[in-house]
């Protein structure tokens, strides 16, 4: 299903679950209140999913509205609206008690993690970079 949305967008989420888990491996054992750590940093995480999705559907929505303009207002209005979720489910935790920010706010970085990881998670699965059929198979006339 995710594939249908997106090439890109399986290899994304699991690197986001693989860097959920590391986070969660390593940080445990840094902190006192193992509970709210845990649920502060899947809170996160499952806010950088829900923006990896979104923003898979997004620009396939923008993509097929087929004017620049309305493109770029529809991917900003996205844009604007992932992070308005990701603030209000911040304010809700604070106001709760329902974990620690500052893990969940590293959670939400997987995102960035799992966007700059995608390279190097390609290569460990055997997949090849869309760039290698270019380099190196070139003659010079």
């Amino acid at each position: 299903m995710l594939k249908r949305l997106n090439e890109a967008l399986p290899g994304l989420v699991l690197g986001i679950i693989i860097y959920g888990i590391l986070l969660q491996l390593t940080g445990v054992w840094l902190v006192a209140d193992k509970l709210r750590y845990s649920t502060g940093l899947w809170i996160g995480i499952g806010c950088a999913l829900f923006m990896a999705i979104h923003m898979a559907m997004s620009i396939e929505d923008a993509v097929s509205i087929g004017t620049e303009d309305g493109a770029k207002k529809k991917t900003i209005a996205s844009a604007m609206f992932r992070y308005m979720i990701v603030l209000l489910v911040l304010v809700v935790m604070c106001y709760f008690n329902l974990g620690m920010i500052l893990p969940a706010f590293f959670g939400v970085l997987g995102l960035k993690f799992s966007a700059y990881a995608q390279p190097l998670l390609g290569r460990l699965y055997g997949k090849r970079d869309h760039n290698d059929d270019a380099s190196g198979n070139d003659e010079i006339v």
